[in-house]
Order: structure tokens, then sequence, then C-alpha cells
């Protein structure tokens, strides 16, 4: 038996500036929403979306817990110039390798750090206040990521691999979101199954 799905729409506004780096390039800040966000960078007249994630507290909140992971080399991190032509190279490898080699991250860690504030000044967010309940957060998160790793080069390639995903489970109602943004955002569906 299929369930009939919900529709929801999701608008997605932005480009916002990074906590901290707003400034950098006159970008308004984040709101204080709980909610999804998209971490993009600009390309070829839209945005490119490098990952997206949840919080159920104020979003700038979350973002100055990210902001500390890249600064301790705990996330990856990307030359900018780069990723804004939808190449993804890695300046420094963050998670389990920066676990592992922290010598390493110590000898390189003024030029891992310079590409660090230079990765959040080029970062552009866009947010959608859908509702702080955790659930659906996870299941609207999962499916942007696995919608990205499935569509050709570049936008497959730019966003980070091995997430912790929580994607619908199948006794779980489906639910069709129908994104809207006055911006493109390359990857992004306009109908995305959650």
């Amino acid at each position: 038996m299929t369930q009939e799905a919900t529709l929801i729409e999701a608008t997605w506004d932005g480009p916002y500036g990074w906590p901290g780096y707003e400034s950098d390039h006159n970008l308004p800040p984040i709101p204080q929403l709980p909610g999804i966000y998209l971490q993009t960078f600009e390309y070829q007249g839209g945005y490119l979306i490098y990952a997206a994630g949840i919080t159920r507290r104020p979003a700038p909140r979350r973002f100055r817990e990210h902001t500390r992971k890249y600064l301790t080399g705990e996330y990856n991190v990307l030359d900018i110039a780069l990723a804004q032509h939808g190449i993804r190279q890695e300046i420094w490898h963050g998670w389990g390798y920066a676990r592992k080699h922290s010598e390493e991250f110590m000898a390189r860690k003024a030029i891992i750090l310079d590409a660090v504030h230079k990765q959040l000044a080029g970062f552009r967010i866009f947010v959608s206040d859908i509702g702080p309940e955790r659930r659906f957060l996870e299941r609207f998160e999962a499916a942007i990521m696995m919608a990205l790793y499935q569509q050709v080069s570049p936008i497959s390639e730019l966003p980070d691999r091995g997430m912790q995903l929580a994607s619908r489970w199948d006794w779980e109602k489906p639910i069709i979101i129908k994104n809207f943004c006055t911006s493109v955002l390359h990857g992004l569906p306009a109908l995305l199954e959650i």
C-alpha cells in the first residue's frame, strides 16, 4: 500500500554571510532561527552547494560551533578559488584524518588557517525557516545531500562524503518538498521527496 505524500513548500532565503565574515562582502547576517541551511559557493550566476546542515537552535549559534571546528582542523578545508569554479581541491582533510595527524596540522597551521578564513568568507549561506522538528530536518538534510551525490560533476563532486545522514525510514509517511529560491541553487531539485 503506497502512502500519499504530504506537500510542503520550503523557501530558501539568502545569501547570508558566515558569522563574523558578513562585512567582507557586505552580506546580511544569518537570521536567529532554527531550521535547515545550505553552505554554498558562488558559481556560474548562482550558487553551488557544498553542504546542507540542520539546527534546532538559532543558526548563528550552530555556525559558531562550525567555525571552532574549522579553526581546529576538524573539518575539510578547500581551495576557495577552485571551489568557485566547481573544482574540489582540499588544502586540509579533516575528520578522521585530522585526529590522527595533529602534528601535520600544527606544522601547516598558518597555511590551513589562511585557507579556512578564505573559505568562511567565501561561503554564501541560504536558510529555510521550516521549523525545528528534528526528524523532519534530518530527513530534509539527507534528501538534499543524496540528491547532490547523484548528480553530474561538479554538483556531485564538491560536497563532502561520509556525513551522518538519516534518510526517511520505510514506515515514515513520504513528504514532498517544493523548493523555492530567488537565486539559482545548482543541484537543488525543485521537488524533493524526503
